[in-house]
């Protein structure tokens, strides 16, 4: 089991972890939309592996048409051990040094504290943001990240993405939990556009991970 969290004031928002929060369809950060997908994307040992694998290697970025660039560690150790309680409050972090991997081009895994640039288009508009890894979930049933924005998006707050493989029936699900506040002028003018943005990022995200939904975009 592996969890690594990383906190620090370069992120451009305040609720930092709060795509985690149970409620959080229910009571969003101030200012900010928020949005949940779940999804079943197969069953077993060998659907969770792949899905995980893939995630933690940033195909549900690239394979969403956006580029990942200027990917940079963190400056320090990572934090790992990190959990949380029934009622959503951390525990006893502890701070040691993970071995970093990488995929076949070279491009390392997802990591706590990692900045990096996302570029591409989404909705016919301009993705160009730099973003930080907050944490980093690597368990039996759970592989997962967050990441939130540092600056120069046209929203800024949190993406959370995780595969679970259920206990109880054997099931893979793929989970995408977000919140964006508004900041180019047009989206704060219509905030119609950032829940389309959030849309075809989302279809995007799960064509990307799973095998049932790989259809051209």
């Amino acid at each position: 089991m592996r969890r690594g969290t990383f906190r620090d004031d370069t992120v451009d928002y305040a609720a930092v972890g709060a795509t985690h929060a149970p409620d959080l369809m229910q009571y969003p950060p101030e200012r900010s939309i928020p949005a949940e997908e779940s999804w079943r994307i197969g069953s077993g040992l060998e659907r969770f592996q792949t899905a995980g694998e893939a995630l933690l290697s940033w195909t549900a970025q690239r394979a969403a048409g956006l580029s990942v660039e200027d990917v940079r560690p963190a400056p320090g150790p990572a934090y790992a051990g990190v959990s949380f309680d029934a009622e959503g409050n951390p525990i006893a972090p502890s701070k040691r040094d993970v071995e970093p991997r990488y995929d076949a081009e070279g491009m390392p895994f997802v990591g706590a504290g990692m900045t990096l640039h996302l570029r591409g288009r989404v909705a016919g508009m301009r993705a160009d943001s730099e973003l930080r890894v907050i944490s980093v979930t690597e368990e039996t049933r759970r592989v997962g990240f967050v990441l939130g924005t540092v600056g120069g998006s046209v929203v800024s707050g949190e993406e959370s993405f995780d595969v679970d493989w259920r206990e109880d029936n054997d099931e893979v699900w793929f989970t995408v939990r977000a919140f964006d506040a508004p900041n180019g002028l047009l989206y704060r003018t219509i905030p119609a556009l950032v829940k389309r943005r959030r849309r075809e990022l989302f279809a995007r995200y799960l064509r990307a991970i799973s095998p049932l939904y790989a259809t051209p975009l």
